[in-house]
């Protein structure tokens, strides 16, 4: 995992400029990048992908895949993110190796981070927060949860519906990095809203 807390950006393709967006996301402080399509079609998904592991790589930034581990190792991310119907963490580890960086949502359940932890996870990701339009079905989990699972050890994300007015309160309960996709990637400057969310971990940086 990477030592700075910050902006987790999820890129909301597919789109034309998906490349110079995320660059932005990133020039404006995004500390972890997701890679997020779920379409169909193979060979762009893999040049998309294949693109911004070089970028990322540029900019000294994790790129985590979401769902798809054999996309994750042609291209060689960082990572991959795991949602209720994938593997589960311990096998995947074994898939990656033990410097891959894997995630899980955990969604409003504590139970679920308790067991993605002791299964090998790096990091589990609770929400959502607040009225997601990128899942607008999704249940919503309560702030204290960030607080509750502060002994798990491991990283914790937040994200539905989080942009910088709102997110404050997630990270002074502990959230460790704040995972947006449209308020960033869908923002008229992309590159100013991923400056607004790293300001909101702006006392890490006094403090080290």
């Amino acid at each position: 995992m990477p030592t700075r807390r910050g902006l987790y950006a999820i890129t909301n393709g597919p789109r034309a400029d998906l490349l110079e967006a995320t660059a932005l996301a990133l020039e404006g402080g995004a500390r972890m990048l997701q890679y997020r399509d779920l379409g169909r079609d193979a060979q762009r998904r893999h040049a998309e992908a294949s693109a911004l592991a070089a970028l990322c790589r540029a900019h000294h930034v994790p790129l985590i895949i979401d769902h798809d581990i054999a996309l994750a190792m042609e291209v060689g991310a960082d990572g991959v993110h795991l949602g209720r119907d994938d593997d589960d963490p311990a096998t995947v580890r074994e898939a990656l190796g033990p410097q891959a960086i894997i995630g899980v949502s955990c969604y409003d359940s504590l139970p679920r981070a308790e067991a993605a932890a002791r299964a090998g996870a790096s990091y589990v990701s609770f929400g959502a927060f607040f009225p997601s339009s990128t899942k607008p079905s999704a249940s919503l989990a309560p702030i204290d949860l960030l607080r509750q699972s502060a002994a798990l050890g491991i990283a914790r994300v937040a994200i539905g519906g989080i942009t910088p007015d709102n997110g404050r309160p997630l990270v002074e309960a502990g959230a460790d990095y704040l995972a947006a996709v449209a308020s960033v990637l869908a923002a008229t400057d992309v590159r100013a809203a991923a400056r607004r969310f790293d300001d909101l971990y702006s006392s890490d940086r006094e403090s080290a």
